[in-house]
């Protein structure tokens, strides 16, 4: 099997290996398409917390993306884990340096145990500056509520920040609705001219670690392979979905979902 495109993901690492890069490449490699990496932070986790975070420096970021694809062009980009102004400073003149229009924003701020991996000053540069540069921004609940100083309580709340971030520049927003306790989750995507929601069944499990990365880079490859935009949503949303249900139960915590459920194994390996 040939690989149908060439995926840059720009994020951080998770040692536990259920979000993060590792989800990303996971994901993108399991929907058919080829993984390269600009890693921005080394994270020491597990399904029950972060226990620490190294930042790469961010001149060796910008190495990563420029030298990875002077040589390799991406087809597309997916974008998560920045955890400071000079590292989306870097990120957003790297851009600007090799001209990959597809471009999705997961913009991560914090983990699913609660830490924060983002500074204040970092979001209001991510809002001002990098939100307008990409196609997609795909925000949970509480990043939503983060970037829009807003309270999300309903369909209707997310429906209002989503238009707040196209008021910020954004082209396309997906929220992620898992956060809210309603009976099927919904993710909602709106543009200027648009809005769809998408209704998922909620299954009961704890088993959601890195599910945002895990979405936002199949976005990401169904986008790569010509897909337009919304359907690409819909096409991620229904591989993470099939992920959860998986409920592999990894881990004391958060356990992360089956990346492998998009997978036919050739009959000879099995």
């Amino acid at each position: 099997m040939k690989p149908k495109s060439k995926i840059l993901i720009i994020a951080g690492s998770d040692s536990s290996g259920g979000a993060g890069i590792q989800a990303d490449i996971k994901t993108v490699t399991a929907l058919g398409s080829y993984a390269m990496t600009a890693i921005t932070a080394v994270t020491s986790q597990n399904t029950t917390g972060v226990k620490s975070i190294v930042p790469i420096p961010p001149k060796e970021i910008s190495n990563q993306i420029i030298f990875t694809s002077k040589d390799i062009k991406p087809d597309a980009i997916k974008i998560g884990m920045l955890h400071s102004v000079k590292v989306i400073k870097n990120v957003i003149k790297s851009l600007d340096s090799i001209k990959v229009r597809k471009i999705v924003l997961d913009p991560v701020m914090v983990a699913k145990g609660g830490a924060k991996l983002i500074d204040k000053n970092a979001i209001k540069l991510l809002k001002e500056k990098l939100i307008k540069r990409v196609s997609l921004i795909t925000p949970n609940v509480p990043e939503a509520e983060i970037l829009t100083k807003t309270k999300i309580k309903n369909k209707e709340d997310m429906i209002f920040a989503a238009n707040k971030l196209i008021e910020f520049g954004a082209k396309n927003v997906l929220i992620k609705g898992g956060h809210l306790s309603s009976k099927l989750v919904q993710d909602i995507f709106v543009n200027k001219s648009e809005i769809k929601i998408f209704y998922s069944r909620r299954y009961k499990t704890k088993n959601t670690h890195g599910t945002g990365c895990t979405l936002s880079s199949a976005i990401t490859t169904f986008l790569s392979c010509g897909k337009p935009i919304k359907k690409s949503c819909d096409l991620g949303i229904k591989y993470v979905n099939s992920g959860v249900k998986t409920n592999l139960d990894y881990g004391k915590g958060h356990g992360p979902i089956n990346h492998l459920n998009a997978m036919n194994i050739n009959r000879k390996f099995k």
